[in-house]
């Protein structure tokens, strides 16, 4: 378990002043020191990430936060670090002590439940001060009374927050609500320079892990023994499942009977809001000459030659377009550019974010009133697989009618051959 990725696992934030007793509390809840404590104010400077086992429940992420009453240029950045936090918590431990007069806790406890965080408050130090520690009234919220030096209801407040994650962190699935025990489902693996050597990249993995669960089978191949995989089997498969990027290739090889979705478009259902993309893949359509369009990337890793972000996707969309369009990536954790100058966001898979980071940049999006899709959702769009790419999942059944008459629209506009 304590190889499970963070983006696999619940994220517990800790904020609140500094020297409150942030860092004491997670030594605490795990029994073990995993962050450096000091009496020292501003020990913790920037968010540190623990992947710890939280049991009886299991991997989480315990993320130590600098003090929210940092000072002097150097604090104000690191308050803009732990505030980045808030973006990614499914639960957060607000820390208070007897010397605190509940303004800033205030103005933290509001931004936690703009973004629907999950939210415990925490009175440290009940062995140091005979001050009451109780919040204003209209905080709302749980309140533990500890000493993470002595230990003092440690035990009660580590009970209720695994009873919190229980009960409050549901993950959606991936693919296991498709199947039936028995169900076979072909897997597309191109190994390019892109995998790691050795083993197979994170959606694929747990792609794999959820077949087994659900009781189904999977065949794993590469795109060119599709084919001769697919006539060897005697029944054919549930569900192919293949990379975005040979979407087309492997459209071709797999008759239309045999439902067909990729990687990145289980995980946009998965982690995101699949309804909002494909809605945000129409604005497609609308794009001119001087459009901008932002391609987002939850990680970072060195660009390929023939990267997919960088180069295919562009390529595709003036392609379809058939209009200059202007495209800026941004890697990494921190978006920090502003969404209202673009006219399109184009999101990766986000196998590397938590669910609850990638549902913060739709709300974002949607807030700066920019259409957003995802990888998989594009590019099935662009190569006329809509709605095939979509109809095995549920929900999206409403498209059948609206994707019959794209794919003849974009078989039309390539003069009767795919040209993409």
């Amino acid at each position: 378990m304590q190889g499970t990725p963070r983006s696999l696992r619940p994220h517990i934030g800790i904020f609140g002043r500094r020297n409150v007793g942030k860092s004491s509390l997670i030594n605490a809840l795990v029994g073990q020191e995993v962050a450096i404590v000091s009496d020292v104010p501003g020990t913790t400077t920037d968010p540190v990430f623990k992947p710890i086992e939280l049991l009886p429940f299991g991997p989480v992420v315990l993320i130590d936060t600098a003090g929210l009453d940092d000072e002097g240029f150097l604090g104000e950045l690191r308050k803009k670090k732990s505030l980045e936090i808030l973006n990614r918590c499914d639960v957060a431990l607000l820390v208070w002590d007897g010397k605190t007069d509940f303004t800033l806790e205030r103005e933290i406890l509001r931004l936690l439940r703009e973004r629907n965080v999950l939210v415990l408050g925490v009175a440290n130090k009940i062995d140091e001060t005979p001050v009451p520690l109780d919040p204003p009234e209209d905080f709302s919220i749980p309140v533990f009374r500890t000493s993470a030096r002595t230990g003092e209801g440690i035990v009660h407040l580590k009970t209720t927050l695994i009873e919190v994650l229980r009960q409050g962190v549901q993950e959606k699935p991936l693919i296991r609500d498709l199947l039936r025990p028995g169900d076979l489902v072909v897997l597309v693996v191109p190994i390019d320079l892109g995998a790691p050597k050795g083993r197979l990249i994170l959606p694929q993995v747990q792609t794999i892990r959820e077949i087994l669960d659900a009781d189904a089978v999977s065949l794993v191949v590469k795109e060119r023994e599709l084919s001769e995989a697919l006539e060897r089997l005697k029944t054919p498969p549930r569900l192919v499942v293949t990379d975005s990027q040979v979407f087309h290739k492997v459209a071709g090889a797999i008759p239309p009977s045999i439902p067909l979705t990729s990687f990145s478009i289980l995980f946009a259902r998965h982690k995101g809001d699949l309804k909002t993309f494909v809605e945000g893949v129409k604005a497609v359509e609308r794009l001119k000459p001087g459009d901008r369009v932002l391609i987002l990337e939850a990680c970072t890793h060195h660009p390929l030659p023939d990267d997919i972000g960088r180069v295919k996707i562009p390529r595709w969309l003036r392609q379809y377009t058939g209009a200059d369009l202007h495209f800026d990536v941004v890697a990494g954790p921190t978006v920090s550019v502003p969404l209202d100058e673009y006219q399109l966001i184009v999101h990766c898979g986000g196998c590397m974010i938590n669910p609850k980071e990638m549902l913060f940049r739709i709300h974002e999006a949607s807030r700066a009133r920019v259409p957003i899709t995802n990888y998989g959702v594009l590019i099935a769009y662009l190569h006329g697989l809509f709605p095939r790419a979509l109809e095995v999942f549920p929900e999206m059944a409403f498209l059948k009618e609206e994707g019959e008459e794209k794919t003849l629209a974009l078989f039309r506009r390539s003069g009767g051959r795919w040209n993409l």
